[in-house]
């Protein structure tokens, strides 16, 4: 009897185990956020063929799936991968090939830098990103005089850290001639000569003239890119400004596997470009999504471009300018609008904020689902924050900016101008959600970083003591949803990524930090320890 009672007993076990639902990963033992729309946390997720079929309890997921490989996460912290909503993926690896001059302290500084890179690299265009004179202890421009001196014959191209300037030497300048005017940009003379810098439009007069970097060069600056993404936790980057050449290369990587990361382009304003993707249509993968048109009104802040409605505080004779004429973002918008695209718009002044505002609306007429997005809503007039909410227009905004702008935008704009500035829960409150992003390189790749500005608003050194302009900083929930499924809305990819739910693509991230309880200072210390894309181990902490 016993015996038949065992025989019995392992028959149903049997057929138990046969009855199991095949997966190719099951992660439990876990404390998942799944950023839904209840925001739950779950312990255990199940993933097949790159794709998510369940989240719920340890106990539950093992009884009803059979899995080829388990991960015992060890109580550990698990999120949707993060999503930066502004970044500039394929110039940052590009730049990862060039003087690195983020962070100097000083033009002495990057003089010395220069040398040394000279030394190893003898010949061809010296390249270098990311000055900020804002960071100096003398904060003026400095001009070309060393740079001639040091390098007679080898031209040296040096662009600040938000691109919206530059400064090059003489022999880089050749041909550019003092007094000489142009649209949305400037030339800097002093005394009847170039002193070196160019500001917006003027940077083009010399960086045309850099040789293009070849498929190699290009491989190179994606892969590694990829990687350093990877490693902080990062699968989806919105690339905000390629050219269609740089779209076909991203799209070979891709095919041949080597480029995992998802990508969504937003291409460049430019006729050629646009020429292109629009007798085309939109490109939609699994990893690649072109769908919008990156315009560019002004410029930026730190190097006094962004278009003001009144002159700046510290420089009374100008108020910046616009990039374009206001008729070319009319057109543009014209053809972005026929053709079904995202309109995606780079604003830093109030007036440059106002000005598209309004050509939105124009288009928009009110509440609707064609999420145009203004980048950056850096300084907004107090009467112009409706615009977004009665047209459905989204802020796409960049939290580090503020912490990285609170030491010098008084000077630039006053105080009662920058009520209006990185207002990021007053742009919440008009839609009730918000895409967030870094804009690196002009900005650290950190995602932790951007989660810190937006909620604490302080420096790694807790300055300021109560937060700058506290009032619109961001719940860290928000916060989270911004870097994840809000991030994802922006794209129209809400259905398919930035939360972790059935049926979604399995992109997560394991750390070894709780974002919603650590204290401050833990927040910048937040480590990754897995990035998984499509179920897909693609880094791990060594």
């Amino acid at each position: 009897m016993n015996k038949l009672l065992l025989i019995i007993f392992v028959g149903i076990a049997s057929i138990g185990y046969a009855q199991k639902i095949p997966a190719d990963l099951l992660v439990f033992n876990a404390q998942i956020y799944t950023i839904d729309e209840q925001f739950l946390i779950q312990e255990a997720m199940a993933i097949k063929d790159g794709k998510i079929l369940a989240t719920g309890t340890t106990v539950e997921l093992q009884n009803k799936f059979s899995s080829k490989k388990n991960l015992d996460a060890k109580r550990k912290f698990i999120y949707p991968g993060f999503i930066d909503a502004h970044a500039h993926f394929f110039e940052y690896g590009l730049g990862l090939q060039s003087v690195d001059l983020t962070g100097t302290k000083s033009w002495e500084e990057i003089i010395l830098k220069l040398k040394a890179y000279s030394l190893k690299n003898k010949s061809g265009w010296i390249i270098g990103k990311g000055w900020d004179q804002n960071d100096w202890r003398i904060k003026d421009f400095p001009n070309s005089q060393q740079l001639d001196l040091l390098f007679p014959d080898r031209p040296v191209f040096l662009s600040r850290v938000d691109g919206h300037a530059a400064i090059a030497n003489s022999i880089a300048t050749k041909g550019i001639k003092p007094g000489t005017k142009l649209i949305g940009g400037e030339i800097e003379t002093k005394e009847g000569k170039l002193t070196g810098i160019l500001v917006d439009n003027a940077v083009e007069l010399v960086s045309k003239n850099i040789p293009a970097p070849n498929f190699q060069q290009k491989k190179s600056a994606l892969l590694q890119a990829q990687a350093n993404c990877f490693a902080v936790g990062l699968t989806t980057i919105d690339d905000c400004g390629l050219q269609y050449a740089d779209v076909k290369v991203i799209e070979e990587l891709q095919q041949s596997n080597e480029l995992k990361m998802r990508l969504y382009v937003m291409m460049s304003d430019n006729e050629s470009n646009l020429d292109s993707i629009f007798s085309r249509g939109k490109i939609k993968t699994s990893r690649l999504n072109v769908r919008s048109v990156k315009v560019y009104s002004d410029g930026a802040l730190g190097s006094r471009g962004a278009c003001l409605l009144a002159p700046y505080s510290d420089k009374p004779q100008s108020s910046g300018f616009l990039l374009s004429q206001q008729s070319h973002f009319n057109e543009v918008a014209a053809k972005i609008f026929k053709n079904g695209f995202q309109m995606c718009t780079h604003a830093i002044g109030d007036s440059g904020n106002r000005i598209m505002l309004s050509i939105y609306s124009k288009y928009l007429k009110g509440k609707n689902d064609l999420r145009w997005r203004i980048e950056h809503a850096q300084v907004v007039n107090q009467n112009d924050f409706d615009l977004f909410g009665s047209n459905s227009i989204i802020p796409s905004v960049q939290p580090t900016h503020a912490t990285s702008d609170m030491y010098w935008a008084v000077d630039r704009i006053g105080s009662d101008r920058l009520k209006g500035a990185y207002a990021y829960q007053q742009l919440l409150d008009q839609n009730k959600w918000i895409p967030l992003g870094t804009d690196f390189p002009v900005e650290d790749i950190s995602p932790f970083k951007t989660f810190y500005a937006a909620c604490i608003r302080k420096d790694a050194k807790g300055w300021p003591e109560s937060g700058f302009q506290i009032k619109n900083a961001l719940t860290r929930k928000d916060a989270l949803r911004g870097m994840t499924i809000w991030a994802a809305k922006a794209n129209f990819e809400e259905n398919e990524k930035g939360s972790l739910e059935k049926g979604k693509f399995a992109d997560f991230i394991i750390l070894n930090t709780d974002l919603l309880k650590v204290n401050a200072a833990g927040i910048l210390n937040t480590v990754v320890l897995k990035t998984y894309l499509n179920g897909e181990l693609v880094y791990e902490k060594k």
